[in-house]
């Protein structure tokens, strides 16, 4: 008898056949599709993890005086700089598996879909902390499926590539805590003004709790919500094990105290040294404007807080508040070149342009230590004589005619001694020094000291006829001061990334530019401005705050009809400032005229009362001799004025001052000379 097969029945083979295979076909792709991402998320390697934060800045002593001013807080530490229990309470909450899965709670995934298909709408997240760090990263925070789709490839990547300590510690660092606080070590600040090593069992609670709402949870305007938040954490970590019933119990009843302030705000702290600095960076370092401004650097600079606090009150003391006057002031170590005290302007707020380093003024009689220094160079010394008078210079070459004055036009009208002529600022001695020398070598000279700015090769160059900044002027006078080392004006000493790398050392120079020798003697004929001794036709140009020293500073005052100077320096501090009008107007005030003396003098003052008092130290083939300042000959106890002078071993005076010798002193003046005259000769002839 023949078998008849039920013809339903081979249908559902078939069928059941066919979906086999159609499974195995989903499955097959599905693995393949698994595995490819897999492979690709592995190929692409580890993501970078640098994300946005604040790049912070400090002085000399480690202080924070700044930071970028994107609005969001954010400062990356370490893991193992945040407090456990902030840890405890943040996995408790956010992700109980996470040591155990690979990126994705699968359990919590599956609730979550039910929950949104409940509701026909997404309603309930799912993410762990791997998925969140991976959103902080690289994704918007829109609740779409592509979204998700991208964060879950991320959040492979991270997991393939990082262990769970370096995915935590991101998370940490990179969650929003609301109030433009990202990150642990920002939020613990900003709410309890302290580290995130120092949280309380309390305060870490309290801050797990605000990632969830930051506008809902946070303890700022809705305290009762974060602190019903902060119970729900705690009784999280008793289930987990992390703490007992009881220490939650004492943790929930503890009294906490809010501060609600960024203590790294965005201060105002040497705004424009600050500037400067970060004009360094792009233009000297080479960092682009999103890495300074969001790099998370760590930016270390010169700056001394306490000479910073004193230029700025002093300026604002001395200049009535009613004067358009402005200002440009720079102080540094000679030394080393560090830049610790900068004033750009008397109100940031109203003008940004910075006078210290962007103003080019004329520097007038500030330029004349360098012109006689390169006298000195060429064989000039302290007591070479010029005549005091007044002066008409005629060229040959059909140049006009030019005739400088001294101020008040007042005159020797007769000789002086070089030193004389700086102490009391003749422009008659320095515009014929200059033209002696020849044009361009007071130009040479200036670029040997660093100024960058243009110099016309014209007789009023001695007299400081072509514009400088006040940041070059300073450093010129700092290679005087440190004996002739080469020096440079820095802001920075180092820069670190937000990982801590150093990126950036400050390497000093190490050539000496300057003769050791002739340097020395500059700065003892620039200490003449604050003597009587040199005292002449007019006073010493420093006589109106040489009762204000208390030690010895070398310096020179300038002045033009629209520009007052005045910089000096001791062996370790040297200090500039100019005062003037943005516009150019014309100084017509006495005591305008004053002010930059008066800034620069109780500046030093201030900044130096409690540091040892210093001398230059004297080289070798330098010999020091009493000079009388009139007939820049040797003094003679006769003399009414006796100054030590120095000089280049050799090249000092040999003939002593007869101006002041009584006649019947005359003679044993003569016979003492006669006396050392045959000393020497008997000297000469024993040697041969």
């Amino acid at each position: 008898m023949e078998t008849m097969t039920n013809p339903k029945i081979k249908k559902s083979k078939r069928f059941l056949r066919l979906s086999l295979f159609a499974l195995l076909i989903v499955l097959t792709i599905t693995i393949i599709s698994i595995a490819g991402i897999l492979i690709y998320a592995k190929i692409l390697g580890p993501p970078p993890l640098s994300v946005p934060q604040s790049t912070l800045y400090y002085s000399n002593d480690g202080t924070l005086i700044g930071e970028s001013s994107n609005g969001d807080k954010r400062y990356w530490v370490d893991l193992d700089d945040v407090a456990g229990d902030l840890i405890h309470a943040t996995i408790s909450i956010e992700d109980q598996n996470f040591y155990s899965h690979h990126g994705f709670d699968y359990k919590r995934i599956v609730g979550a879909v039910l929950a949104d298909i409940k509701a026909m709408e997404k309603v309930q997240g799912a993410s762990t902390i791997s998925q969140q760090y991976a959103r902080n990263l690289f994704l918007t925070l829109d609740k779409t499926w592509k979204r998700k789709i991208s964060e879950a490839f991320y959040t492979l990547r991270l997991e393939m590539n990082y262990d769970k300590k370096e995915i935590l510690e991101g998370y940490l660092n990179t969650i929003n805590y609301g109030n433009k606080a990202y990150g642990i070590e920002a939020a613990s600040q900003f709410y309890f003004g302290k580290k995130a090593k120092d949280l309380s069992l309390a305060e870490s609670a309290m801050l797990a709790g605000i990632p969830k709402g930051p506008n809902i949870y946070s303890p700022i305007g809705h305290f009762d919500r974060a602190k019903l938040r902060q119970k729900i954490i705690l009784q999280s970590m008793v289930q987990n094990g992390y703490i007992t019933q009881k220490e939650a119990d004492k943790a929930a009843s503890k009294k906490l105290k809010i501060i609600g302030e960024h203590s790294y705000s965005q201060t105002q702290v040497a705004p424009y040294f600050q500037d400067t600095v970060k004009h360094l960076l792009k233009t000297k370092i080479g960092l682009d404007d999103r890495t300074i401004d969001l790099g998370g650097l760590r930016v270390y600079t010169t700056l001394n807080t306490e000479q910073q606090e004193i230029a700025e009150k002093v300026i604002d003391e001395t200049i009535s508040e009613d004067s358009k006057i402005q200002v440009g002031f720079t102080a540094m170590d000679p030394n080393t070149g560090f830049v610790s005290a900068l004033v750009g302007g008397r109100k940031y707020e109203a003008s940004q342009f910075n006078r210290a380093v962007q103003a080019i003024r004329q520097p007038g009689s500030t330029i004349k230590p360098l012109l006689y220094y390169a006298a000195l160079e060429k064989g000039f010394t302290p007591t070479t004589m010029m005549k005091s008078e007044p002066t008409t210079f005629r060229f040959d070459d059909g140049r006009k005619d030019y005739t400088p004055h001294n101020f008040n036009s007042k005159y020797a009208n007769d000789e002086i001694t070089m030193a004389q002529a700086l102490a009391l600022s003749d422009n008659v001695f320095a515009v014929k020094t200059h033209l002696f020398l020849g044009e361009d070598v007071l130009v040479q000279t200036a670029k040997q000291f660093g100024i960058e700015t243009k110099m016309s090769k014209v007789p009023s160059l001695a007299l400081g006829t072509s514009g400088v900044r006040v940041i070059d002027m300073v450093n010129a006078y700092s290679l005087l001061a440190n004996g002739g080392k080469q020096v440079e004006p820095v802001f920075i000493t180092r820069v670190e990334d937000y990982q801590g790398k150093v990126i950036y050392q400050y390497e000093p120079p190490s050539e000496h530019i300057l003769d050791p020798k002739l340097a020395f003697i500059m700065d003892q004929m620039m200490t003449g401005m604050f003597d009587k001794k040199l005292n002449g036709y007019s006073s010493v140009t420093g006589s109106t705050i040489a009762s204000q020293i208390t030690r010895q500073y070398a310096g020179k005052s300038g002045s033009t009809d629209t520009d007052s100077w005045m910089i000096g320096f001791t062996p370790q501090l040297t200090a500039g400032i100019w005062t003037g009008y943005d516009q150019g107007n014309q100084i017509t005030l006495n005591a305008d005229k004053l002010y930059a003396k008066n800034i620069w003098v109780r500046f030093m003052e201030k900044s130096l009362e409690d540091q040892p008092i210093k001398t230059f130290k004297q080289p070798k083939g330098v010999i020091a001799v009493p000079i009388d300042p009139e007939s820049g000959k040797i003094a003679t106890d006769d003399c009414p004025v006796s100054r030590l002078t120095y000089f280049i071993e050799g090249t000092e005076p040999t003939d002593y001052c007869d101006k002041h010798i009584n006649e019947e002193n005359l003679w044993k003046h003569d016979k003492r000379h006669e006396k050392e005259n045959k000393n020497w000769l008997k000297r000469l002839f024993k040697w041969f």
